[in-house]
């Protein structure tokens, strides 16, 4: 059977450690992009060289081109300035607006079939970006963000309860970032309601320490921002496109009649397989999660009017 070939680019903390995680997996051949001369290349060598002590087959190689891409199966992107300790998301856009641009540009000329999944910030307009680069159908462009937002929710959930992060089931939507909406009501720990563990304002605490995770581990950092549990996330979307496994997933997917968005990307349950997002769950939403909710499409909305004039210059 041929292996997947799955393009990072953008080599740093985010980009390297995808490649780890999507070979410790065995998704397929990875290509490992960077416009810094000698860093994806040691980067992938270094991997490459862990596979007979981690025993994963999979062939690693570095490039400051985009000619070693071509017939990718998957493109992550996660090119772009990361934050810096007082700055949101959304201070980002000037810049990576223009480097997402050009990355996807080059990466879906060698690749018009692959599925781009977008990992850069401000994410909900990255992902906006580079679906108009590329031309490509919408649902062969998504977004990581849902996935890392619940997984830090479950995080602190399971600290909480004092339980296994594998019993919690949860569902966060909308923007990434501040305007993110949790939906407590599709939390459960086995089947039980979150609110049969945990006090209404505790989970309030949970909530907004959710939205704030990333300025958290920012602040803490100081010169850079998160990687481990980003790049796991985007690799979980990986392996569901790859190997078709349909996993229900939060993701930033392009929304048109779908919860009356009108054509922007944002955060919902999809169901991602080789196609793509390839279909997208409409949760009921009871009168103040789809007010939340459309609140938060607002700033979605705003952010991609933003990104448009960036991108007409």
């Amino acid at each position: 059977m041929k292996r997947a070939k799955i393009t990072v680019i953008g080599a740093g903390h985010v980009g390297a450690t995808c490649a780890h995680w999507a070979a410790s997996k065995e998704l397929g051949d990875i290509v490992l992009v960077d416009i810094v001369e000698g860093m994806p290349q040691g980067k992938a060598l270094d991997l490459y060289e862990a596979s007979p002590v981690e025993g994963f087959d999979a062939n690693i190689i570095g490039t400051n081109s985009y000619e070693e891409t071509a017939d990718s199966d998957i493109v992550i992107i996660t090119s772009g300035i990361p934050r810096k300790p007082g700055m949101s998301r959304d201070d980002l856009i000037q810049t990576n607006v223009k480097i997402v641009a050009e990355v996807t540009k080059q990466a879906a000329a060698k690749s018009p079939n692959a599925v781009l999944i977008i990992v850069s910030n401000p994410l909900d307009a990255m992902v906006y970006t580079a679906w108009k680069v590329s031309g490509f159908p919408p649902n062969r462009v998504v977004g990581q963000a849902g996935i890392l937002d619940v997984a830090r929710y479950k995080a602190f959930i399971a600290k909480e309860v004092g339980c296994s992060v594998e019993d919690i089931s949860a569902l966060l939507m909308g923007g990434h970032g501040d305007s993110m909406v949790p939906l407590p009501r599709y939390t459960c720990i086995s089947g039980i309601p979150v609110t049969q563990f945990i006090p209404g304002g505790k989970l309030d605490e949970i909530v907004t320490r959710t939205r704030n995770g990333g300025a958290e581990i920012v602040g803490l950092l100081k010169t850079g921002s998160a990687f481990y549990a980003p790049s796991a996330a985007t690799i979980q979307m990986a392996e569901s496109i790859i190997r078709d496994k349909k996993r229900v997933l939060p993701c930033a997917a392009y929304c048109d009649k779908e919860y009356d968005v009108g054509g922007y990307f944002v955060g919902v349950p999809c169901v991602l397989g080789t196609g793509g997002v390839e279909r997208i769950i409409e949760a009921d939403l009871d009168e103040k999660e789809r007010e939340a909710f459309l609140k938060s499409v607002e700033h979605v909305k705003a952010l991609s009017a933003k990104t448009e004039q960036l991108l007409k210059g």
